[in-house]
Formats: C-alpha cells, sequence, structure tokens
C-alpha cells in the first residue's frame, strides 16, 4: 500500500525549466531552425497550463456547488410531485375504487424518477464537463505540435549522407553533417518527449476517462514519432 506522502506530483515549473534549457540548446547550435520556434510554442503552452490551473479549479469549485444546490432542488421538487400525486390519487377518503386508479399515479411516479434522474446526473458531472473542455482543447494544441516536430524531421534523410548516395532534381538540399542531424534529430526526440510530459502534466489533477484516454493517445504518437527518429539515428553512416 503506497502512502499520500510517497506521491511527488508532476509540476509545471521543473517541466518549463526542461523546455527552456531545450530551447537554449537548440538556439544555440541551430539558430536558424524553426525547431527553436516550436519549443517556444510549447513553453506557451506550459504557461496556459500553470496560469490557468488555479482559473479552472476556481470555476470548478463554483459550478460543483451550483449544480449541488440544483441538484438538491430537483430532489425536494420532485418528492413534492410525488406527494402531491399520491394525495390526489387517494383524494375519495382514501380508498381506491379499482385497480385501474393505480395506473396513473405508477406512470406518474416513473415519469418524475426517469426526468429528476437524468437532471441529477447531468448536473452531478456538468463541473467535469466543464474541466475536461479545457483540457482537451491544451491536448489538441499539444498533438499538433508533436506532428510540427514529426514534419521538421521527415526531410532529414541518412541516406543523403552516404558516398553512394544520388540526389535527384528534386531531392532536398543538404545542409547538414553527420554530427549536426544526429543532435538535431536527438533534439527532435527530446522535444516529443517533453510533449508528452506536458500532456500528462494537463491531466496530473484529472480523473476524466476521456482526458485520461487523450494523454495516453498522445503519450503513445509521441513515443512511437520517437522510435522512428531513433531509428534514423541508428541507420546514420559511421
Amino acid at each position: 500500500m503506497t502512502s499520500r506522502d510517497l506521491h511527488e506530483p508532476l509540476e509545471a515549473g521543473p517541466v518549463r525549466t526542461t523546455v527552456t534549457h531545450l530551447q537554449e540548446r537548440i538556439v544555440a547550435r541551430f539558430p536558424q531552425r524553426g525547431l527553436r520556434k516550436v519549443a517556444g510554442d510549447l513553453l506557451l503552452i506550459i504557461d496556459e497550463v500553470e496560469s490557468g490551473a488555479g482559473e479552472a479549479q476556481g470555476r470548478i469549485r463554483a459550478a460543483r456547488l451550483a449544480s449541488r444546490l440544483l441538484m438538491a432542488l430537483v430532489l425536494a421538487g420532485t418528492v413534492v410531485a410525488l406527494v402531491l400525486a399520491v394525495r390526489d390519487t387517494l383524494r375519495l377518503g382514501g380508498v381506491l375504487d379499482s385497480s385501474l386508479d393505480v395506473l396513473p399515479l405508477i406512470e406518474t411516479v416513473i415519469n418524475d424518477l426517469v426526468f429528476a434522474g437524468i437532471a441529477v446526473y447531468f448536473l452531478w458531472s456538468f463541473p467535469e464537463r466543464l474541466q475536461r473542455g479545457r483540457t482537451l482543447a491544451l491536448l489538441h494544441q499539444l498533438r499538433s505540435t508533436a506532428h510540427i516536430v514529426d514534419m521538421h524531421q521527415l526531410t532529414k534523410d541518412p541516406e543523403q549522407l552516404r558516398p553512394s548516395f544520388a540526389p535527384t532534381s528534386v531531392s532536398a538540399p543538404l545542409d547538414m553533417t553527420r554530427d549536426e542531424m544526429e543532435r538535431y534529430l536527438d533534439y527532435c526526440s527530446e522535444l516529443l518527449s517533453l510533449v508528452g510530459k506536458t500532456a500528462a502534466l494537463c491531466a496530473e489533477e484529472s480523473r476524466d476517462a476521456v482526458v485520461l484516454d487523450t494523454v495516453n493517445s498522445i503519450e503513445q504518437l509521441t513515443t512511437g514519432m520517437s522510435r522512428k527518429i531513433w531509428q534514423k539515428i541508428s541507420t546514420l553512416p559511421s
């Protein structure tokens, strides 16, 4: 059994520091490459996650309080409606003339309970859906960032560094040495890993199944892209 004191949450500060350091390394070696701008965009997303966390929690608490009050009103109204329905059914001296007199009461009870259950379910899950919308928007930006990183590495072909490579008229010009390409691909892999860490940061306080599934899909996406990059690095000529 794990103690709560042993849990060390993922925090925005260390993730931001790591991305900033990576951006500085990219600028130092490749100041004219667009990859540094991608790292800058990731920093903006991290800032949005960090700055919006407290504000989002305040909105969620307010929404949760309002939803609970409305749930109490719905349940109270349902009880009052059922009491009135029973009173109207038994208005003739408290005696039912026939079993058919019970059918309207049963129909009323079922309708009231069904509609009350729908309302309670909607109100109970409303705060979580409010949080889900903002988090999914951030995760969508992270997914796009991962694809942008992948676009940057697609044109870096290790085959162009081989002496036997014969370029065509449409071949992309090679302006990197072997060591520069290895370093560039390594930076792409690191950036993809940090995209996955930022996605996990978005869901650090969430227990929403949709959000957790989306985070998991982004982590799988970045892991698969990083694996392809390391396959390229392994094929670089000596």
